[in-house]
């Protein structure tokens, strides 16, 4: 695997080798493993990481999205720390893949950490891409792992009609913010549910929380960069008769699902 990392992210999974989700991937998923069970031992939140994990917050005051911008990482656990040298090696059985793995260190210029997550992606998100994009002056910058094949929801209620609303939905596990959560502000109506989140320095909102979704984050297609999309299909929603589009439709509430 010569790939870098930035190649090996932004490929479809079927494309990749099929050895990332053989014996690597495997130790770097027993890893995450380890932690998450230390982590409920020792009375860490699922949910509480979760949050820190990805999103805007649920208020309708100015807030900064759910997940944390790029380099503020969660504490791990008090039990288990950041595996970023030898002694937290030893602690994990590698068996006769440790030398690989070193050598996979080194050559991708990876923490211990950096290269779990990067093969966790590659063995989790199967058949999806990941796409990244932002506002217009470059202050807001996100990722969000998705399909190539877009499908996109044309909202006509008062408010997406008037800003062109259009956006693809996605779970809150795979948005990321990688920066400008001082820069986002939050506007909502009505019922507060749905999360307005915009750029204060260009207006320009490229994602946002919909009312159809809270568990998830709706995404601007014309707000990704170039190369990811292969295709894009559009369907009308008739959100200005929202309840009752909502009860007939069949799949747009599962859609932040995992």
């Amino acid at each position: 695997m010569r790939r870098t990392r930035s190649a090996v992210a932004a490929e479809p999974r079927e494309q990749r080798r099929a050895g990332a989700s053989g014996g690597l991937a495997a130790t770097a998923k027993n890893y995450y493993s380890a932690r998450r069970s230390l982590s409920r031992a020792g009375g860490g939140s699922r949910a509480t990481g979760r949050m820190r994990a990805a999103g805007p917050q649920r208020s309708a005051k100015q807030s900064p999205p759910r997940g944390q911008e790029a380099g503020a990482e969660e504490p791990p656990p008090a039990e288990l720390p950041l595996p970023t040298s030898s002694s937290s090696m030893s602690a994990l059985d590698l068996g006769e893949q440790r030398e690989r793995w070193e050598t996979f260190q080194k050559r991708q210029r990876l923490s211990f950490e950096g290269a779990a997550k990067l093969l966790l992606d590659t063995f989790e998100y199967q058949g999806l891409v990941k796409h990244t994009g932002g506002c217009h002056c470059g202050a807001v910058r996100f990722e969000v792992w998705a399909s190539a094949d877009l499908h996109i929801f044309d909202c006509n209620c008062s408010i997406c009609k008037k800003k062109q609303n259009r956006h693809f939905i996605v779970p809150a596990s795979r948005f990321k913010l990688l920066k400008g959560a001082e820069s986002l502000t939050t506007y909502t109506f009505n019922t507060h549910k749905a999360q307005h989140t915009f750029c204060k320095k260009c207006g320009v909102q490229s994602f946002y929380t919909p009312r159809s979704n809270p568990g998830g984050f709706g995404i601007a297609p014309h707000c990704l960069d170039e190369g990811t999309v292969r295709s894009v299909v559009t369907e009308e929603f008739n959100g200005s008769d929202w309840e009752k589009a909502m009860k007939e439709h069949k799949t747009i509430k599962n859609m932040s699902k995992e």
